[in-house]
């Protein structure tokens, strides 16, 4: 009996000595089961760190903190958005005597932990920002011999979120550093949603990602390179993610997310249509909306896309499908997506259709719903309710699943709608 219980007792440490093994090895944090929303620095404040020539405008702890007030105030917080995120140049140009980062200390005078308490005290999460290699993209200190330390010091700040970067770092190589960088953070025992960016830096050069070892390290991860203020970026990103579909959509889902980078809504580049046509798309991608811009001039009409219930009720569909572009009818692009609920056998459809035309007037595109887009074929689905996601008062239009939907489109603008299907009885009687 004593060697009996002895031999137990041995196999159960074993069993807990693998389950930690695992549990430090893999990601499995828990978080990110729904893409990620909230707010991020860099593509409208780059690293303008001038706080007396830009005093509303420089990285530093002001602007953070009004970010966050406003992300309260103008309904962004309730509406789902709910991380605050620094990019590059908050750092000093040194870490301390002891190897540990410390923040500007002119642009932020109470520290990074101050900060994030501030955030937290508002319902809010805090993101920040490192870099793989031997400096962040803008020249700061990287993480090259500091990772166990950074990941520390991220924990002991509160961080929720962290984007790692990967300038000035081997190519080759960085893959292994993100993998030990994760498990240093899974150590610290505080969830930190993960997200890479070796995936960009290797399409780059060539490389094809390792998506199996992608979803096994990060919660998200960059797949090309970053988003500008002008439509034409939008339509770049929106190709590289249309174009590779087929490779990149299987290996998105809850808990791990492709990212085409930030939504820019609100800043200098888009026009109102063309606002809703990232919206749309970025929408069918379940794509993570991290707004930058500058949340205290945001027109109305642009602050209404952003809130939209319909939309970020589609966006954060819990199945976490990444829809896909399916047919192109004379530049007009159309992108599908399933999500629930579920009706009968048939999942909700949510079809996205994308003007790349430059015509003076908006532009009709008549589609049949099974052999153009690809919905049911089914004898069972007698129809659909289509409603219109940009419009959500309209009433739902009732189509026969074998008739023909017609569209009209503005120039390099979008129009987004969720087609339910309809089953016997619960369908109108034609």
């Amino acid at each position: 009996m004593a060697n009996c219980r002895i031999q137990t007792v041995l196999l159960l440490a074993a069993a807990v000595l693998v389950w930690c093994t695992i549990s430090i090895a893999g990601l499995d944090n828990g978080l990110a089961r729904r893409p990620p929303m909230g707010w991020m620095s860099w593509e409208r404040y780059r690293c303008i760190t001038d706080c007396k020539k830009y005093p509303d405008e420089c990285i530093s702890e002001k602007l953070f903190k009004r970010m966050a007030d406003l992300m309260v105030s103008e309904g962004y917080r309730d509406a789902g958005y709910e991380y605050v995120n620094i990019d590059d140049c908050w750092m000093a140009d040194e870490r301390d005597a002891n190897g540990v980062l410390q923040p500007n200390k002119e642009r932020f005078p109470n520290g990074i932990k101050h900060l994030a308490d501030y955030i937290h005290e508002r319902g809010l999460k805090f993101g920040i920002y490192q870099d793989i290699g031997t400096k962040t993209c803008a020249g700061y200190p990287g993480m090259v011999g500091y990772f166990e330390l950074d990941a520390q010091t991220f924990a002991d700040w509160d961080v929720d979120f962290i984007k790692i970067d990967g300038c000035y770092a081997d190519v080759e190589l960085m893959v292994d550093d993100y993998i030990k960088f994760g498990e240093y953070m899974n150590k610290t025992g505080r969830p930190i949603l993960y997200s890479c960016s070796w995936p960009a830096y290797q399409e780059y050069n060539g490389i094809i990602p390792d998506y199996e070892q992608l979803k096994e390290t990060c919660n998200m991860w960059r797949n090309w390179g970053d988003i500008e203020d002008s439509h034409q970026s939008v339509v770049e990103i929106t190709k590289y993610f249309s174009d590779h579909q087929n490779r990149i959509v299987p290996h998105s889902g809850p808990g791990h997310w492709n990212d085409p980078d930030t939504l820019i809504l609100g800043n200098y580049g888009l026009s109102y249509d063309q606002s809703k046509s990232q919206l749309a798309v970025w929408t069918v991608m379940a794509a993570p909306l991290l707004i930058s811009n500058d949340l205290a001039k945001v027109q109305p009409e642009i602050r209404e896309l952003l809130l939209n219930k319909a939309i970020i009720k589609v966006n954060q569909d819990p199945l976490g499908i990444q829809g896909r572009l399916v047919k192109k009818i004379n530049k007009i692009e159309i992108w599908k997506r399933p999500i629930m609920p579920r009706v009968g056998h048939e999942l909700t459809q949510v079809i996205a259709f994308v003007s790349r035309r430059a015509d003076g007037a908006p532009y009709s595109v008549i589609v049949k719903l099974q052999e153009d887009v690809g919905l049911s074929n089914s004898t069972i689905v007698k129809g659909y309710k289509v409603y219109d996601l940009f419009d959500p008062k309209t009433a739902p239009l009732l189509l026969r699943s074998s008739s023909s939907f017609e569209t009209r489109i503005n120039p390099s603008g979008a129009n987004l709608y969720r087609f339910v299907p309809q089953y016997g009885t619960d369908f109108i009687r034609f």
